[in-house]
């Protein structure tokens, strides 16, 4: 519903956040091709509330979002990235394979994150750092014959 001059109530918006979380959740359980039935038991929340959260009909706390992104075996912050709980990360598809990897533990996810990051806002100033500069201008000795 739209108020006056089109402006969205603020009901409206977390209608959107559902439905888009319960979209979100219901296309990673596919690609991952476990059944609802599964999943509720892996995330230990009852069928018919995982079906409510899939269809848009419930807005999940972050805590159940938390269960239920244990049970998919993907990051909780991208679960609430998609329900509207966190801000977007920044990295581009680099960052993002670092969250998806399953084999990093957080904490050296987070690590790899923030020296990417710091890569990326260096470069983005113009400043290159002393090993990358050298090299850049380290050549490799032909060999004689």
């Amino acid at each position: 519903m739209t108020e006056p001059g089109g402006a969205h109530r603020p009901i409206d918006k977390v209608a959107d956040l559902a439905s888009g979380i319960g979209e979100y959740i219901r296309q990673q359980r596919s690609s991952a091709k476990i059944s609802l039935r599964q999943l509720s038991k892996l995330a230990g929340v009852s069928n018919p509330y995982l079906s409510q959260i899939e269809r848009g009909v419930r807005k999940p706390s972050a805590e159940i979002l938390q269960q239920i992104a244990k049970g998919l075996r993907i990051s909780a912050e991208a679960l609430y990235v998609q329900a509207g709980i966190l801000d977007l990360p920044t990295g581009g598809p680099v960052g993002d394979a670092i969250r998806a990897d399953t084999e990093l533990t957080e904490r050296q996810k987070q690590v790899l994150l923030d020296v990417y990051e710091s890569f990326r806002r260096e470069n983005a100033a113009g400043t290159v750092s002393p090993a990358a500069d050298a090299a850049k201008t380290t050549t490799i000795p032909e060999e004689s014959t």
